[in-house]
């Protein structure tokens, strides 16, 4: 199991350690490619763990009949669905428009809200690379979804003249202590998932609608986490921030 579950990142000073995360992603089922392991042991460890879905996922069908007025309630439910298998505390949706994500200041006021709101230690995201490991092109959702987290973290969420509306919200600014990316290239972070892969696996079979042909495919998707030493493995470029 990663390091990443050891309380010593949390400094102890007596009071009660912020166990507090929030996963930042672009589409609907990213977070269980992208970390659903990683959460169901922060989870079992203790760890409150939110997500934060920033588009529809009205663009993720190639069916002619299936309309976005259907697609997009589907995902939300399938989301959902995939975040209660994992422990999830709870999901929220941004729901700006499939493929269509893009660096505003609405859409990152959006992310810093979140972030003054649940106050978590550590933030999940994409690697905003735009290749990966020399083997896919990153989608550009996940590009700017993971530039905006990056942002947010540091320095709009903490930086008070930032979005002064938000102070009227009540909202104070907050300061994450670290960020892990997943789809990383510059891998730093391994955390051990052999023992949950197989629920990993369950949360991703509940997004029905991108998954259909899931258990032709399901040795397939399982090697993406398999190791050399054929244990299971969720990789993350980690970044503490320290200050």
């Amino acid at each position: 199991m990663g390091s990443g579950l050891e309380d010593i990142r949390i400094p102890d000073d007596g009071d009660q350690p912020n166990k507090r995360a929030l996963v930042i992603a672009a589409h609907p089922d990213d977070s269980e490619f992208g970390v659903a392991g990683t959460v169901i042991l922060w989870a079992r460890d203790g760890w409150q763990v939110y997500y934060l879905i920033c588009t529809d996922g009205s663009k993720g069908t190639d069916d002619p009949a299936m309309t976005p007025d259907k697609l997009v309630p589907l995902r939300r439910e399938e989301q959902r669905a995939a975040a209660a298998v994992l422990g999830v505390k709870d999901v929220f949706f941004l729901d700006y428009v499939d493929g269509e994500l893009a660096y505003t200041p609405e859409f990152a006021r959006d992310v810093v809200r979140a972030i003054r709101t649940i106050r978590p230690h550590t933030v999940f995201s994409h690697d905003p690379n735009q290749i990966v490991r020399n083997s896919f092109i990153n989608h550009p959702d996940h590009r700017c979804a993971g530039t905006v987290a990056l942002d947010c973290v540091y320095p709009l969420a903490r930086n008070r003249p930032t979005f002064p509306e938000l102070l009227e919200e009540g909202l104070e600014p907050h300061s994450a202590k670290e960020v892990y990316l997943w789809s990383a290239s510059d891998v730093n972070y391994k955390v051990d998932i052999t023992d949950v892969i197989d629920i990993k696996l369950e949360a991703l079979s509940k997004h029905v609608s991108q998954m259909a042909e899931m258990e032709t495919r399901l040795e397939q998707i399982r090697s993406f986490w398999r190791s050399e030493d054929d244990r299971y493995m969720e990789n993350f470029r980690r970044i503490p921030i320290p200050f």
